[in-house]
């Protein structure tokens, strides 16, 4: 199984309608991005992978966190490969500093990011969250990632998403 699956894709840019639109605004940063169509109901991870035959080992899920520490409130995104899971409560809590951490809830998410829950990607985010990139995502090649809302998908160079502006590639994936 590849991350393409059985999906067309298109080069992003040339479908920006396809995109949520603080994702359409950044996707510029992110040359190798191209976008397919999908089922809304079939956006989440485990269904999208087996529906278009997408590898799970190629797929990343980002997701959004809220960390506070006295009366400051910090928020992060946190990608990992659809296979691993990632240590928030030690890693990410420590390198955000925060005493404590939870993932943000999803009405907050979705008005910060300006993207819908189930298909946040960490392209188009507020410029100020660090967007904590697993090892194992930046090392996986060509990966599946949201899109900004839950009838699309992009695929792009794991590579380029270790250059967005905020990223930084970590050890998040518990073993």
């Amino acid at each position: 199984m590849s991350a393409a699956g059985n999906l067309t894709w298109t080069p992003a840019a040339d479908a920006l309608d396809r995109l949520a639109p603080p994702v359409a605004a950044a996707i510029g940063r992110v040359p190798s991005a191209r976008v397919a169509e999908i089922d809304p109901e079939l956006a989440d991870t485990a269904a999208f992978c087996e529906a278009y035959e997408s590898s799970p080992e190629h797929s990343a899920n980002c997701v959004v966190v809220v960390g506070r520490r006295g009366g400051e409130t910090k928020y992060a995104a946190v990608l990992v490969l659809a296979t691993d899971r990632a240590d928030i409560n030690n890693v990410v809590r420590r390198h955000i500093d925060a005493r404590k951490i939870s993932f943000a809830p999803m009405d907050e998410a979705v008005e910060l990011t300006g993207m819908e829950y189930g298909g946040i990607t960490p392209i188009g985010l507020p410029y100020a969250w660090p967007v904590l990139v697993d090892e194992g995502v930046a090392g996986a090649g060509e990966v599946v990632i949201g899109s900004g809302v839950r009838g699309s998908k992009l695929l792009v160079d794991a590579a380029e998403l270790t250059s967005i502006p905020s990223a930084e590639v970590l050890a998040l994936a518990l073993s």
